[in-house]
């Protein structure tokens, strides 16, 4: 019975991708749920072009809520291959109905681009404690899922199957008082929200307050224009450049399963086997080639 569950976990997380083309935009990098408050996102940006963030939130969707989560508004640009971190700036002890909330650690804080004020009341975004969904999303479309929105796994995710890898049968905690950090060949965000979430999937497990991670993201998207292309792979794009209202067709060996075009603000803006420009904008795209080989190729259409 687990090795069923952990296969249809392993279809699931892949199903959920299906449609998104890799190293086409942002996704979580890393989790922090430390001590007091020190807790952190990380964002990478996997594309070949700086990202405007003006259009992206991230979200907190408290103990298992499906709706009305805690909204925090991104700014600012995301350079190719670079990470931004927002997280919890609270920098005074401050007592809340019957306890006090602490501070983060000074050195957890100098490691943040972006932080709320500590104000619970205006802003609890980053006061996620384990058992809380968080999104990456634009405009209100999810680009990136950590955890399972609506539901509630107690304290935490964890390692344990049996328990649809939530704390019911104990388990390993997994996403309180953890650093996770997302395994290198992880190339997309998860995009659907998942049947089960299984946090050692697509994370390595950091010990606790662990920092020092945080500013810098190892992916297999980094430093190549050419996203796992086998030298085999043979490709025409045609016309390049092409006019508006064109249809760019792709002849390849192997066969061409989908193509995906995205835009210099990261937005996948055509999805399908060949790819029409009518209502596009000039300019330079970036099209990403999937093949029925399992190969990918990434390059630029140029639009006039």
């Amino acid at each position: 019975m687990k090795k069923i569950l952990l296969i249809l976990a392993v279809i699931l997380t892949a199903n959920l991708n299906a449609q998104v083309a890799p190293c086409s935009d942002l996704f979580i990098s890393e989790y922090v749920e430390g001590p007091a408050n020190n807790n952190a996102i990380e964002i990478y940006n996997p594309t070949l072009n700086s990202i405007d963030l003006s259009g992206y939130t991230v979200n907190r969707y408290s103990n298992g809520a499906s709706s009305g989560p805690e909204v925090w508004q991104l700014s600012g640009a995301i350079a190719a291959g670079e990470v931004v971190v927002v997280g919890n700036g609270q920098v005074d002890s401050v007592w809340v109905s019957t306890y006090w909330s602490l501070p983060v650690d000074p050195v957890f804080y100098n490691l943040l681009d972006d932080h709320c004020n500590g104000d619970y009341d205006a802003n609890s975004t980053f006061y996620f404690n384990g058992d809380d969904a968080m999104t990456l999303e634009y405009n209100g479309n999810s680009v990136d899922i950590f955890g399972k929105v609506g539901e509630d796994p107690g304290y935490a995710w964890t390692d344990d199957i049996s328990a649809g890898y939530t704390d019911a049968n104990g388990g390993t905690w997994w996403t309180k008082r953890q650093t996770l950090i997302r395994k290198p060949t992880v190339q997309i965000g998860v995009t659907q929200n998942p049947i089960l979430f299984d946090p050692t999937l697509e994370y390595d497990s950091l010990p606790d307050a662990t920092y020092s991670n945080l500013g810098s993201h190892n992916c297999d998207c980094s430093g190549t224009s050419n996203i796992n292309e086998n030298k085999d792979v043979s490709y025409v794009i045609y016309p390049n450049p092409a006019n508006r209202g064109a249809e760019v067709s792709i002849n390849a060996i192997p066969r061409v399963k989908n193509v995906f075009l995205t835009n210099t603000l990261g937005e996948q803006v055509r999805f399908g086997q060949s790819i029409n420009t009518s209502g596009l904008a000039k300019g330079t795209y970036i099209i990403d080639i999937e093949f029925y080989s399992g190969n990918f190729a990434q390059n630029k259409l140029i639009i006039e």
